[in-house]
């Protein structure tokens, strides 16, 4: 094909659009990388020169890491971290376990109960309950105030559990067959065969699981008492509501600015995420589409 008779779509573009692409790509890019700066430069300023500039740094003159000597001294930061981390960890295997095995037996041909099971699923999705019958089951579970209860009612998302039955399900039947002619049971099958050739979609759904805990604070509000707070709730009291800096602490003053103490603490909470995610990132594309094809 010649390249007049290519249709526009193919054509090579010019030099004035690439040009344009190029110059919203770059302010694209420093729209989301320009704010980061500043978070984390404004958390490695001095108090006096956070003072000077308003109350926020764009590159810090004297980097100093005062700031976040002061959240892990000890207090609530420093335990509301913890506690995100071990929800995350555990949240997340809890959900990948229920959700594998959930999605295995969906989508495995004449499970009994299984499009009744499915049908109820899918259900919860178009109709979630609300915060008040959510909150009342909790109490009545005796979940309140409990790490629990941040993790059973959201145990298994229905979209992440859709999106590996369909991974299941395009595995080819052959292999489902050859592992039964050998003997294996649903469980060998599962973990033989179905969990090493899925290491793509389980990447993808586990992040997701691990994201939405992570970064859980609605929950905590309803179900927590203060001193057992996230870090996101944590975040969310002393960066959005703007609440005193020594409560944000170890209770004791401290000479660091309050706005340079807030910028800490919103690096400390998004840190983690950044660093997981690059490792991932090759697997989303072929996780999610996978299993989003035959559903």
């Amino acid at each position: 094909m010649n390249a007049s008779a290519r249709p526009g779509w193919m054509e090579k573009p010019r030099p004035l659009t690439q040009a344009a692409k190029a110059l919203a790509l770059t302010a694209v890019v420093l729209l989301v990388c320009v704010p980061f700066l500043v978070i984390v430069s404004t958390s490695l300023a001095s108090t006096r020169e956070v003072v000077d500039n308003g109350g926020w740094v764009l590159w810090p003159s004297e980097p100093t890491l005062d700031a976040y000597r002061d959240i892990f001294d000890g207090g609530i930061v420093t335990h509301a971290l913890g506690v995100s981390a071990g929800v995350t960890i555990a949240g997340t295997l809890l959900s990948l376990a229920c959700t594998v095995t959930l999605a295995y037996a969906l989508s495995r041909p004449g499970v009994f109960g299984g499009r009744p099971v499915l049908l109820l699923v899918l259900f919860t999705f178009l109709f979630p309950p609300g915060m008040i019958p959510s909150f009342l089951l909790v109490k009545e579970l005796g979940l309140l105030d409990s790490y629990a209860s941040l993790v059973l009612p959201v145990l298994v998302n229905v979209f992440n559990l859709v999106v590996l039955r369909g991974f299941f399900q395009s595995i080819p039947e052959e292999l489902y067959e050859a592992a039964r002619l050998d003997g294996a049971g649903d469980w060998r099958v599962l973990v033989s065969v179905v969990l090493p050739l899925s290491k793509a979609a389980l990447a993808v759904v586990g992040l997701f699981y691990a994201v939405a805990y992570w970064n859980s604070w609605f929950y905590a509000s309803l179900y927590l008492e203060s001193e057992h707070w996230p870090l996101q709730q944590v975040l969310r009291t002393y960066v959005v509501a703007g609440a005193g800096l020594t409560d944000a602490t170890t209770g004791e003053a401290t000479v660091t600015a309050p706005q340079t103490v807030q910028m800490a603490v919103l690096v400390i909470a998004t840190v983690p995420i950044l660093l997981v995610y690059p490792f991932l990132q090759k697997y989303f594309t072929k996780g999610v589409l996978t299993g989003a094809v035959k559903s």
